[in-house]
This record gives C-alpha cells, sequence and structure tokens, in this order.
C-alpha cells in the first residue's frame, strides 16, 4: 500500500521532517471530538502551562487513546500507522504514544526547541510523529524543525518548560541556541490546514512559536516506532513516564501499551 509520496520519503530520511497534504481530513471531526472530551476530563497526565505574563493557557496531555474512543479509532482504524510505515521505511509499525496541544489565542508560551528522543523510554532510528492540526495554522504559529538534525548523532540535553533539567544532573549537552543564528540552520516550517500533517522523526530537533493569532491551534500529535525500536529506562522519569513498566534496556519495546497496528 503505498500512501506517501516518494519525495515525502526521501525528504523526511535526508531531512527528518516533511509535510502530508490531507493525509488525515476525514479524521478532523473525529479528532476535534475527542480533544473536548480529554479537556474536559483531562488525565493525570495533564501538562498544561499558564503564562506569568496573563496570556492564555496552553493545555497538553498524554496517553489517552485507550480511554477516548475517538482517538482509539484514529489508531487503530486511520492510515496512520500505513504511513508511518511508509515513512519509516519499517515494515511494522508500533503505537508509541498520543499527545493532545491546544495553543489558545493569544498565549505568550513558547515550545524550546527540544528533540523527543531524550525524554522518551526507546531508541531506534525509525520512529515518527505525525503532528495532525484541527485547525488552520499559519507558518508564524506551525511547528518549525531544523533539516538534517535527526542526523547529528547527538541527544541534547531534555529541559522542562520551567527551564529546570528533567533529569537532575544529567551530563549531556544542552542544546544549541537555534534563535541567536537561524540563518545557520535550514530550518522548515509549513502553513498547514486542518488534516494536514507534519512528519517529523523523534531525533529532529523542532520547536513553536506562542499563538499571535486570534483562533486556537489544536494539534493531535501520534507517535510511532519502527522495527529497531528497543526500551531505554529512564527511571520513569521520562515524558511520558511509563513507570509501571518492567522491561529492561535494551529489550524490544513491547507490551499492550504499544500495539503493532500495521505490518507489511
Amino acid at each position: 500500500m503505498t500512501l506517501v509520496g516518494t519525495a515525502e520519503v526521501e525528504q523526511f530520511a535526508t531531512q527528518g521532517a516533511t509535510v502530508l497534504r490531507g493525509a488525515f481530513k476525514d479524521w478532523v471531526e473525529p479528532l476535534r471530538g475527542g480533544t473536548a472530551r480529554l479537556m474536559a476530563d483531562p488525565s493525570p497526565l495533564e501538562r498544561s502551562y499558564t503564562p506569568k505574563d496573563g496570556t492564555a493557557p496552553f493545555f497538553q496531555d498524554l496517553c489517552n487513546w485507550q480511554r477516548i474512543d475517538e482517538f482509539r479509532a484514529f489508531v487503530e482504524q486511520s492510515p496512520a500507522a500505513a504511513i508511518a510505515a511508509q515513512l519509516m521505511k519499517s515494515r511494522a509499525a508500533r503505537f508509541f504514544h498520543d499527545h493532545v496541544l491546544v495553543k489558545e489565542p493569544g498565549t505568550s508560551i513558547v515550545t524550546p526547541w527540544h528533540q523527543d528522543l531524550p525524554y522518551y523510554c526507546v531508541g531506534g532510528t525509525q520512529t515518527v510523529s505525525l503532528w495532525i492540526p484541527l485547525d488552520p495554522v499559519a507558518q508564524a504559529n506551525s511547528l518549525q524543525c531544523v533539516g538534517g538534525s535527526h542526523l547529528w548523532g547527538r541527544n541534547y540535553k531534555p529541559m522542562r518548560f520551567d527551564g529546570t533539567e528533567l533529569y537532575q544532573g544529567d551530563p549531556s549537552t544542552p542544546m544549541p541556541d537555534i534563535d541567536a543564528d537561524r540563518s545557520a540552520f535550514d530550518i522548515l516550517a509549513w502553513d498547514v490546514a486542518p488534516g494536514d500533517a507534519v512528519a517529523f522523526n523523534f531525533g529532529t530537533a523542532h520547536g513553536a512559536a506562542g499563538n499571535a493569532a486570534g483562533t486556537r491551534r489544536r494539534v493531535f500529535s501520534a507517535r510511532w516506532v519502527g522495527d529497531d525500536a528497543v526500551f531505554v529506562d529512564r527511571g520513569g522519569k521520562g515524558s511520558p513516564p511509563f513507570r509501571h513498566l518492567t522491561l529492561k534496556t535494551g529489550e524490544p519495546l513491547d507490551g499492550p501499551d504499544f500495539p503493532v497496528v500495521y505490518r507489511a
């Protein structure tokens, strides 16, 4: 089954990010409904931020696909798994987790430059996040990715939004100050419509501005891993924490939390 063009697969491989136009247009309304249900009844993993300057909040919640029917249907029935496998050049696509991000109009909260991989209890090169906007998003408010950064060969220090280290005493190198010299990097960003998707590797450096628009910026992000995914023990301190897992570092990432949804 071919759902992604050759150009998008190649850009994803070399740049670590690409845009998929209209890939999930039929899932916009279900995902909007699921997002509304989630915001009315957040999980214990909700991570919302209210800026100190009094501007609007930034809602986040994780790992709700097993309790929000619309999210489960997306994971199990949408073409996302097959698309993920094609982009990762993997025979199988295993679901890792869902993440809902809602930046209310006017919020000043910036998503700092970071890689996802150091936060996650997973290792491997076959990874992809599908960042799916449920509202029109102008390039200025959209996800930004540093082209080729997934090939830098380094995991940079993961930080919390408040500027503290996720893992206290972490000796790893801090993320470069990309905004200090943006011209030195190949920064990719797109205007996106509801049902488009920005696909990016877990190792790709990315970030986003606040929401200066007069409308919400709702995003459903679905994360997938491929054949080479292994568990990495972060002591239950990652994001998501997955504190209940008993896997050991280097073992295949397997279990009911991480179902194989597609296999070629």
